[in-house]
């Protein structure tokens, strides 16, 4: 497998990861949330939706980035979950986390970059079948 795909792989895996760990406990983790940005500048429902929802953002780009499905979607994706993840971080002031968000946008941009040379990918193989036969 050529190091291409382990970018993939690896951003996925973290991704899918966090998600997968979140899932099992939305309501303590959302409650978490609510409670780590009570000073911020947010408004309460949009932090409320975000800890629902990201979880699940998380888990399903995770996925598609695992199995090389949507590629340039999933990292798009992935990207603006980044954006919201540094923006809310900043809005608290928790500038200590920044740096690990922005390693994995850095990853998800290099996915992009490369998804051309994904062959080890469900985009791959998809793309080997709508080839037309000569």
């Amino acid at each position: 497998m050529e190091g291409r795909s382990w970018v993939r792989l690896t951003i996925g895996a973290s991704l899918f990861g966090h998600g997968l760990v979140r899932l099992p406990k939305l309501t303590a983790f959302h409650a978490q949330l609510m409670g780590e940005f009570k000073a911020s500048i947010l408004p309460g429902v949009l932090v409320s939706v975000c800890g629902y929802a990201l979880p699940f953002a998380e888990l399903v780009t995770g996925v598609l980035l695992l199995a090389g499905a949507l590629t340039r979607a999933a990292a798009v994706a992935g990207a603006l979950v980044m954006i919201v993840l540094v923006f809310g971080a900043t809005s608290i002031e928790h500038f200590n986390v920044i740096g690990e968000q922005l390693v994995h946008a850095i990853f998800l941009a290099a996915v992009v970059a490369f998804r051309g040379h994904n062959k080890y990918s469900v985009d791959h193989l998809l793309a080997g079948r709508r080839s037309p036969t000569v």
